[in-house]
């Protein structure tokens, strides 16, 4: 053996230790043939198990055979697991490298939790072809015991430190869905919802989206009565029995965090109708007062966009008169009065109504999406001037449309492919959507009575296919050709020439994710700040 530069001057303890590793060598390589003497060769396992003290070349030897020879000295079950430790945590990473990889061999009855509890303490190694080894080894004993294996990385996930936390909680998030039904029982599954539940106690945004993500994967949480728990799980972290703090950037984000981690999951059969009336009651009220610790976000927009997406699923409402007219109330704000004229027929005023699509088209379809369910509230439920004065502010809008409408598709027609995917264009496209969306459910509005019945999709959201024998209720809002008869409005405008008022859409069309950009901030009231003090160390 050629001996590093530090043990030059020390030529006969080298040698003295590789006769010790090769006499140990010779003596552990007769074991396996007469392993039913364990009493006999108890020594010599000892002898190697002390070799984690000694030189290089015993501590390799220390790695291949503590493990090989582990099952024939259950007496020595910890000793031997203690010394397979530190060579896992030795300074050479070769034999750092040898041991991990052995681990799995140790994972056996009792000792498989400790084992993966161990792994998982691993997994905050920075050396990539380590760290490797480490998701490895527990794929390999998650085969062994799923339950077992599931224990020790969530002991570690609710006592370990914040990298090992972290690293664990995203090796679940990755490696579970890799695994295949047979590992991932029906008993197994129930266990990973109980120990989540206890982890949710005390979450940062970050991981409360990515245990969503485990959980919304799971088989058994694929049902009806599955996606109902996620929900009431989602629910609970939002804590909508609380009072809303519109000011409060935290309290803001969490409510929005929550609630996008809902959306997906509700259906004609998992009803939003908690969250709607949350949103109604306390969040549309204070929408202008909200604030967001994520800077470049327009708040308002995705609060209204997430009301609008879970409008379609809302069930039976208890307050429902009350809510609707809340909703109503907010939808004015946003549908000015056309400006007064003066006496030579022009605008009295120097300045045109801003008329903000994107806020309308989320707005209109929520009113119109709950309207279904109390149909006489225009006619019954508003008094003759409030319905009048409602429907000035539609034909206002809806002549507005018109223009812009028209412009768009000129704009767009003949463009495809390469030319649409210009970011000029992609604005364009999707505000054509929005337009439309708007034109179709105030045509709605404006029939005798209201109706309620033609169905749009959401400007962000992809289109669905129509079945080709089902009736079209709305006009196409992603033709770039222009319409073959276009209506200007009321025949007795027609004859004017119309300024419309100009318009805004959001910077943000079509951007929209559940996905969020940052986590939650702040102290743990309710477990979404920070967490607690972890111990530091080793836990073996």
């Amino acid at each position: 053996m050629i001996c590093s530069s530090a043990d030059a001057g020390r030529g006969s303890l080298c040698l003295r230790n590789n006769k010790r590793a090769d006499r140990k060598k010779k003596l552990l390589e007769k074991m396996p043939k007469r392993s039913e003497e364990g009493d006999r060769h108890k020594d010599a396992y000892q002898a190697i198990l002390d070799g984690v003290k000694g030189g290089a070349k015993e501590k390799r030897l220390a790695a291949q055979f503590i493990p090989k020879f582990f099952k024939h000295f259950p007496e020595l079950a910890d000793s031997a697991i203690n010394a397979q430790l530190d060579l896992c945590e030795d300074e050479d990473v070769s034999i750092r490298r040898q041991a991990i990889k052995e681990l799995p061999q140790f994972a056996t009855g009792d000792n498989l939790p400790r084992v993966a509890d161990i792994l998982t303490q691993l997994l905050q190694s920075d050396d990539s072809a380590e760290f490797n080894l480490v998701n490895n080894a527990l794929l390999s004993i998650f085969k062994m015991d799923a339950k077992g294996t599931l224990g020790g990385l969530f002991s570690q996930i609710l006592q370990g430190e914040d990298i090992v936390r972290e690293r664990a909680i995203k090796f679940l998030s990755t490696k579970l869905k890799t695994l295949p039904e047979e590992v991932l029982t029906k008993e197994v599954e129930e266990f990973i919802l109980t120990e989540s539940k206890k982890v949710l106690e005390d979450v940062t945004g970050e991981e409360f989206v990515l245990f969503m993500k485990i959980l919304s994967g799971l088989k058994s949480l694929q049902t009806v009565s599955g996606r109902q728990q996620l929900v009431e799980l989602v629910a609970e972290q939002a804590d909508l029995e609380q009072t809303f703090n519109p000011t409060d950037p935290d309290c803001v984000d969490r409510l929005l965090q929550c609630t996008r981690q809902a959306v997906p999951l509700f259906s004609k059969n998992v009803h939003s109708t908690k969250f709607v009336t949350y949103f109604c009651e306390h969040v549309l009220p204070n929408l202008g007062s909200l604030t967001t610790p994520v800077e470049g976000v327009d708040i308002q927009l995705e609060v209204l966009k997430l009301l609008a997406e879970m409008s379609s699923f809302c069930g039976d409402m208890e307050k429902l008169e009350s809510n609707l007219k809340k909703l109503f109330d907010k939808l004015l704000e946003y549908m000015p009065l056309p400006p007064e004229e003066a006496e030579n027929g022009e605008n009295a005023s120097s300045e045109e109504p801003k008329l903000q699509f994107s806020y309308v088209e989320c707005l209109l379809y929520s009113f119109h999406q709950l309207g279904r369910k109390l149909p006489d509230f225009l006619t019954a439920k508003l008094n003759a001037e409030k319905l009048k004065d409602f429907k000035i502010r539609l034909q206002y809008f809806a002549r507005g449309l018109q223009v812009y409408i028209r412009q768009l598709r000129l704009a767009l027609q003949g463009k495809t492919g390469e030319a649409l995917k210009t970011e000029e264009n992609k604005i364009k496209v999707v505000a054509l959507k929005i337009t439309n969306n708007i034109n179709v459910l105030i045509k709605d509005l404006f029939h005798i009575p209201p109706s309620y019945k033609s169905t749009v999709t959401l400007s962000w959201k992809p289109v669905q296919k129509a079945d080709a024998s089902q009736k079209r209720t709305s006009e196409d809002t992603t033709s770039s050709s222009p319409p073959k008869k276009a209506s200007a409005g009321p025949k007795r405008d027609a004859r004017q020439i119309y300024n419309p008022p100009s318009g805004k859409y959001s910077s943000n069309l079509g951007s929209f994710s559940y996905e969020q950009r940052g986590g939650f901030r702040g102290g743990r009231g309710r477990g979404w700040g920070g967490r607690g003090n972890r111990s530091r160390g080793r836990i073996y």
